[in-house]
């Protein structure tokens, strides 16, 4: 029997929100279900780790404050051998809570109390980003640059021989920077291409994943360092073998 196209409905993306706050859990639900989400609900993280080594989801929701297991070791071991896409809940919104979030490897953070439609925009900009790199339009590229090379379907950064092992918001950064040619590359362009969202005067997720990429790249080279550039954002530049990388953030 021939098996029309209208016969298989294309497959929901799964997310799993891992969080001890029953209420919250319920709400989001009523909001994520109607958007075309597939939700599954964790609220400790030996759980979700124990999930996450049956299978990945298309993204996790991940409250910092949970039993058992912080928010932040259940991230390190994600991180460990899973690139699945994270978004952080963080209690209050206290900056070291995204800084550590967003250096562990989150591609998002989200600050309690939030609105249900913000965070459904907020994974909805990261799934885009994330298909985007492994996209077919990505099949094929390569960006290589001095002794950088990114290879976007693999989503694997290289210097010298050696994998960076960038996050997927530090590889989009590290690629809009290759592909500019040591031009600068202004904060709000790189936002809004990188991070899928407008810069705000308190946001400081760039200059994290930028401080991130820094101390990547000086681990294996000396002859490349991101430069800030002053009233603008940032650029690549080579170095000489004997220079030293710029100054950090």
């Amino acid at each position: 029997m021939m098996m029309t196209e209208s016969a298989v409905a294309p497959a929901k993306p799964v997310l799993l929100i891992v969080d001890d706050d029953q209420e919250l859990c319920a709400l989001l639900v009523e909001y994520l279900a109607p958007e075309g989400f597939a939700v599954e609900l964790l609220g400790n993280g030996s759980a979700a780790l124990e999930r996450l080594s049956r299978s990945p989801p298309d993204l996790v929701v991940l409250d910092v404050m949970l039993p058992e297991l912080s928010g932040f070791e259940v991230l390190r071991r994600i991180r460990a051998t899973s690139a699945v896409p994270v978004i952080m809940l963080t209690a209050r919104g206290e900056e070291v809570d995204r800084v550590v979030g967003l250096e562990m490897g989150a591609d998002d953070y989200l600050p309690k109390p939030f609105s249900p439609r913000e965070l459904v925009a907020r994974i909805k900009a990261v799934l885009r980003r994330s298909s985007a790199d492994g996209g077919p339009a990505a099949a094929a590229s390569s960006v290589v640059w001095g002794p950088l090379k990114i290879d976007v379907r693999a989503r694997c950064a290289v210097v010298n021989d050696h994998d960076l092992e960038l996050t997927g918001a530090e590889m989009r950064i590290l690629e809009q920077l290759m592909r500019a040619d040591a031009r600068a590359v202004t904060r709000e362009e790189l936002m809004t291409r990188a991070l899928g969202r407008r810069l705000l005067p308190t946001d400081r997720s760039l200059d994290t994943h930028v401080s991130n990429l820094r101390r990547k790249l000086a681990k294996y080279t000396d002859r490349v360092t991101l430069q800030s550039v002053r009233g603008t954002g940032y650029a690549l530049a080579l170095l000489s073998a004997r220079a030293t990388p710029g100054a950090e953030i």
